[in-house]
Parts: structure tokens; sequence; C-alpha cells
């Protein structure tokens, strides 16, 4: 099985916070019911949301100095709001949880697999 890195990725206005509840409520149901079935099939292993951008702080380490700066590292309008972490047997599997999840929460995800790890 091959790993894969499915981002979430959202605009500003577009965060959660920004959602009626009852629209809110739907969402997380519907999310609910796309991890029960992520996790039914055994492809899920892991998935967080992740706080505003600008709540991020940034270091950078180099030689003896170690410097910190508020904010994302990358100035951009959109950000990763959350990730899933999947094992699939190849790209089009992971694609096509890719797209389930991107039909649940209406934001685009990125899939990347990831580099020189294969689950058992």
């Amino acid at each position: 099985m091959n790993t894969y890195l499915l981002s979430v990725h959202s605009a500003p206005n577009q965060s959660c916070g920004s959602m009626p509840p009852e629209e809110m409520q739907a969402a997380m149901q519907r999310i609910e019911t796309l991890e029960a079935d992520m996790k039914s099939s055994g492809c899920w292993m892991f998935s967080a949301r992740l706080t505003e951008a600008s709540s991020a702080t940034v270091v950078a380490a180099k030689d003896d100095e170690v410097l910190t700066t508020d904010g994302p590292y990358v100035e951009s309008k959109e950000h990763i709001a959350g990730f899933y972490i999947i094992q699939a047997t190849d790209l089009d599997s992971a694609l096509a949880w890719a797209t389930k999840v991107s039909t649940c929460i209406d934001q685009p995800i990125e899939v990347r697999p990831f580099a020189g790890f294969k689950a058992d």
C-alpha cells in the first residue's frame, strides 16, 4: 500500500467559523460519514483540521541563530486548512478518495504521495 497526503486548501472567508450553525452541523455530519467510510475501508490513517494560518509561527535555524516570526511561511491567499493521511493501492484510488473529500467539503484537495514510505 502507498501512503498519500490529501491536503485541504481554503481561501479567506472560507473557514468553518464563517458558516451559519445549521450549515456547520450539516458539514460536520458529512465529514463524519466520510471518515467512517474511510475507516471501514481501511484507508484512513490520520486526519486533522488546522487553526487559521495567521496562528502559525515560523522557525528558521541557521548556524547558531534561531529566528522566529509570526504568521505563515508563505504569503498566500490560500492555505492548508487540514489534511488526511490515507493508504491506497495506487494514485487512482487516492484520487477517488480525494474526490469524495472535495465533494463533501466543497474545497480543492491536493494529493501527494509520501516519498519512500509504504504502509504494510
